[in-house]
């Protein structure tokens, strides 16, 4: 299974969920884009896709307006992709300004 870590600005997002939001974004990381990841294919209600502007980093939905952005980093055990969530929230996390 594939193995992830988290930056800073992530923790902080985390926090900012609702109970009923942490729920859902848990539920839909180990149920649908976990397995996903370490198979290499996306089912297409995750909508994941690259940011625009923004090499290497990539989004994915996991509610009607809850999205989570992240990074492949190195991988830490062999044949097990290596995933580093960015940011997790509302669309919102796609406004520039102050997280």
């Amino acid at each position: 299974m594939a193995t992830f870590a988290t930056t800073p600005r992530f923790k902080a997002d985390l926090k900012r969920l609702s109970p009923e939001q942490f729920a859902r974004f848990r539920k839909v990381v180990t149920e649908e884009f976990a397995p996903d990841v370490q198979d290499g294919a996306f089912r297409p209600g995750l909508r994941v896709k690259g940011v625009q502007g923004v090499p290497g980093v990539y989004e994915m939905t996991w509610a009607p307006d809850g999205r989570a952005t992240w990074q492949y980093g190195p991988e830490l055990h062999p044949g097990r992709p290596h995933v580093i969530w960015r940011r997790v929230g509302t669309h919102k996390i796609f406004d520039p300004g102050p997280p």
